[in-house]
C-alpha cells in the first residue's frame, strides 16, 4: 500500500514546556508504527503549546499544514486527535486544509486514516473525528464548571482561599482543599493549564503536585 516515495510526516505537540511528558513518546509510538508499515518518515514536526491556541498562534503547525499543502505529502501521523487542537472549529479547520490537499491523517489511537485510498474523506473518521472533538470541548467546559462549582461551594461554607499568615494546613485539609487539582494532576494535565482553570498560581499547582503525586 505504501511506497518510498509517498511523502510522510509526524506531527507532535504537548502543551507547554513544564509538561511532565515531552514529545518524545509520541514520536518514538509513531515511528515504530510507521516501520512496522513500511512508511518512511521524511520530516517530524514537534511543538510545545496549548492545543487551544489558534492556528495563527501555533507556529509549527501552520508550518506543517503549509508543508503538507505546498509539498504534496500524502500522510500525516497523529498520535492522537487532539494534538491537532482542543478546539472543535480548530480540529475541524485542519482537517478541512489537510484534505483539501488529499493529504490523509492518521490517528493512532483510533487505527484509523481520514482519507481513503481513493482519496474520499472516510465517513467512520468523519463521524468519530467529529464526536471524539465535541466531547473534549464538553469535557474541558464540564471541569470548568466544576472547578468553579467547587470554588463557590467551599466560599459558601465559609472557606477562604489562600492562606492567612501564620496559619498552617493540615495534609487532610489541603487534600481536600485541592481534591480538583490532584484529580487534574492524575489525568496529567499540565501545570500552567490547571492553574489557569483553576485561577491559582504554577507554584501552588507545582506545591500540590510534590505533596501529592510523589
Amino acid at each position: 500500500m505504501y511506497s518510498y516515495f509517498e511523502l510522510t510526516l509526524i506531527y507532535a505537540r504537548v502543551s507547554s514546556v513544564n509538561d511532565r511528558q515531552d514529545t518524545t513518546r509520541q514520536i518514538e509510538d509513531l515511528k515504530g508504527y510507521a516501520l512496522l508499515q513500511d512508511i518512511e518518515i521524511v520530516r517530524i514536526f514537534q511543538e510545545h503549546i496549548s492545543g487551544a491556541k489558534k492556528i495563527e498562534e501555533r507556529q509549527v503547525l501552520a508550518e506543517c499544514l503549509e508543508y503538507c499543502t505546498e509539498k504534496g505529502v500524502d500522510y500525516l501521523l497523529l498520535s492522537e486527535l487532539s494534538r491537532l487542537g482542543r478546539s472543535t472549529l480548530q480540529v475541524l479547520r485542519s482537517l478541512e486544509i489537510l484534505h483539501e490537499a488529499k493529504v490523509s491523517v492518521y490517528i493512532q489511537n483510533l487505527g484509523l486514516y481520514t482519507l481513503q485510498p481513493n482519496g474520499e474523506v472516510n465517513p467512520i473518521a468523519s463521524i468519530m473525528v467529529t464526536v471524539l472533538a465535541e466531547m473534549a470541548n464538553i469535557e474541558r467546559a464540564n471541569i470548568q464548571y466544576r472547578l468553579n462549582s467547587g470554588r463557590a461551594n467551599y466560599i459558601a461554607k465559609g472557606g477562604k482561599l489562600g492562606r492567612k499568615a501564620g496559619s498552617i494546613k493540615t495534609e487532610e485539609r489541603r487534600r481536600e482543599e485541592y481534591r480538583e487539582t490532584i484529580a487534574l494532576l492524575k489525568k496529567g494535565y499540565s501545570v500552567r493549564n490547571i492553574a489557569k482553570l483553576q485561577g491559582i498560581g504554577v507554584s501552588t499547582v507545582q506545591r500540590i503536585r510534590s505533596l501529592f503525586l510523589k
